[in-house]
């Protein structure tokens, strides 16, 4: 299956291996084709090792849009789910301090 990771602030340690297995278009954006196995495998590297960075990863699967998506870290973006269709909302501008982090 087709993958797709994003990371923003990671570690290089964590970059070096998501390079080991996908292959990086852009600075900390990794694609490849992998089993689902290895793709949950990448994802909990990706949770542990981030640290105060974030991530989203996006594969293809059999859903209304061909794709899904899960997110980690602080990030204005937020997924949300309408009708069965996974979307992204944007937190505003005022709910976030100078490091970017959520204010509740």
């Amino acid at each position: 299956m087709m993958l797709v990771i994003v990371v923003e602030n990671a570690p290089p340690r964590l970059r070096g291996r998501l390079a080991l297995w996908l292959l990086e278009i852009r600075a900390g954006v990794y694609v490849g084709k992998v089993s689902r196995r290895v793709r949950e495998m990448l994802w909990e590297n990706v949770e542990k090792g981030i640290e105060d960075g974030n991530a989203i990863i996006a594969w293809s699967t059999n859903t209304e849009s061909g794709f899904d998506f899960i997110t980690f870290g602080a990030n204005r973006r937020t997924p949300v789910e309408m009708e069965g269709v996974k979307l992204v909302s944007f937190l505003p501008v005022e709910s976030y301090n100078d490091d970017k982090s959520p204010v509740s």
